[in-house]
């Protein structure tokens, strides 16, 4: 009785150490980088905030010649006319940071609709070559405090490989 339960012992210890999960490293951020679809983003990304920049622009010189203005004829003015004006100078610049406080949303909200596809592609790529190599879980290095990485695990360059690009020589 006592070999049968040793042997059931054995083959449920045997079958549990099979099943042993296999970690792996990535670089998530740096192949984002690499990727070309990524860099037409970014060039986007930044089309559009030179595009917001500058109706920004216009706005506060606007703002400027408003206030020079008043500045300039403060002194000539009725107390009802320096409320006003100066309400109507404290709205825009209100606006303004508004305006400002919008545009950085918008470019944030911009630059992830765009980047979307590229993030996309990548995840599915890794899902492949851990598929494809045994990983049961990779974990993303960009941004994460590890105290030890075995390099032997990091698949960045595994998944590079399978996207087609070629790193640049400077960066490796």
């Amino acid at each position: 009785m006592k070999l049968k339960i040793i042997a059931a012992l054995l083959i449920f210890a045997s079958s549990f150490s099979n099943s042993q999960n296999k970690l792996g490293t990535i670089n998530s951020e740096y192949i984002i980088s690499l990727m070309p679809e990524s860099k037409i983003a970014i060039k986007s990304t930044q089309a559009y905030r030179l595009k917001l920049d500058s109706s920004f622009t216009v706005k506060v010189a606007d703002f400027k010649i408003r206030v020079e203005k008043y500045s300039k004829r403060e002194k000539e003015m009725g107390v009802l006319e320096k409320k006003t004006i100066q309400k109507e100078l404290t709205t825009l610049e209100q606006d303004l940071n508004k305006y400002q406080k919008n545009a950085s949303t918008l470019i944030g909200l911009k630059r992830d609709e765009l980047m979307r596809p590229s993030y996309i592609k990548l995840s599915d790529i890794i899902a492949i070559v851990s598929k494809e190599n045994g990983y049961t879980q990779v974990l993303i290095t960009t941004g994460n405090q590890f105290a030890y990485l075995d390099a032997n695990f990091d698949i960045t360059e595994l998944v590079i490989e399978k996207l087609g690009i070629v790193i640049p020589k400077s960066t490796k």
